[in-house]
């Protein structure tokens, strides 16, 4: 089996304005990276459009409503509608929103199945900041959450971790999985730094959140001893049927939104570390996702590490 790449074209026409750090030249730049020699035996998938049934698992009807609501058409001339300071769409926002939910569940049926041996899903809007009823930092929908949803509900798995190395907390996901015992989401992330939540105290109802902060500067030795310490033993504890990631490339020290100091080879470590647990209870099943990571030379660099750890 292969490591598949899920993404489709209808993601680069969600249009922001010019100069927003969320533009579709973070996708071209992954593309870009991933046509190396080295990336030629990936199975390329185009992402289907996600149900509505498998949206409102996670966002209430009321919200995705809104956001549909919200969107302009391309007849209308208007190009930009803000959802709130920072979080925009624009008349492709919709399909594009659609296909990134999408490449998730697609991309979580094709591992369970056998079809893949892992996943990667190239594709934009992010996701980790949509709460149930409320879009935010630049995501719609919570892709990740989604995919997690969509595999208890369709695959009957019961036991679903999401871990997200983004250098911003992903307070949706957490949101989304605060109440439920059999849902793990642990995150490592700046702080302080939007969306300014995160605290080691967020530890869900049932001790199922592990927040895992770094200080401003903090960089590799920091962030491998808090996983190899407390992340990933709290992973293999939980022993997850499934291992998702929410994998944003923003701690990058060339990444111009934040201030942590990982490196490329950082990004290549924690999946090789999160494959070598997934052979276990979750028998190599994972799925991950893009989220932030705004230069794009380091966001090109880290995902072409990224995904050539998943297929060694």
């Amino acid at each position: 089996m292969k490591t598949a790449l899920f993404t489709h074209p209808a993601c680069l026409e969600h249009e922001l304005p010019v100069g927003h750090p969320e533009c579709a030249d973070r996708l071209r730049a992954i593309h870009w990276a991933l046509e190396a020699e080295e990336f030629q035996s990936l199975d390329r998938r185009e992402a289907p459009r996600a149900s509505l049934e498998a949206i409102v698992r996670v966002h209430s009807a009321k919200m995705i409503a809104a956001i549909f609501d919200a969107i302009p058409t391309i007849d209308s001339g208007i190009p930009h509608v803000l959802l709130d300071a920072d979080t925009i769409v624009s008349p492709g926002s919709g399909e594009a929103s659609l296909r990134a939910a999408g490449a998730v569940i697609a991309a979580v049926d094709a591992v369970i199945a056998g079809e893949a041996a892992n996943a990667f899903c190239a594709v934009r809007p992010p996701g980790h900041h949509a709460e149930r009823d409320a879009p935010m930092g630049f995501c719609l929908f919570n892709n990740v959450a989604i995919g997690a949803l969509h595999a208890r509900a369709v695959h009957g798995l019961e036991r679903i971790a999401v871990v997200d190395f983004d250098v911003h907390h992903g307070n949706g996901t957490q949101h989304s999985f605060e109440a439920d015992r059999d849902l793990f989401y642990l995150s490592t992330h700046q702080m302080p730094l939007y969306p300014g939540t995160g605290y080691p105290s967020e530890r869900g109802r049932h001790g199922n959140i592990l927040n895992l902060p770094l200080s401003p500067g903090a960089g590799s030795a920091e962030f491998r001893a808090s996983m190899l310490e407390a992340g990933l033993p709290a992973l293999e504890a939980f022993a997850p049927d499934l291992l998702l990631i929410s994998a944003g490339f923003d701690a990058h020290a060339w990444d111009p939104l934040a201030g942590l100091a990982l490196e490329t080879a950082d990004f290549a470590w924690i999946t090789h570390e999160l494959m070598a647990l997934a052979r276990g209870s979750a028998k190599s099943r994972i799925v991950s996702t893009l989220e932030g990571g705004y230069d794009l030379e380091a966001l090109a660099r880290s995902a072409a590490a990224h995904v050539a750890a998943l297929m060694a």
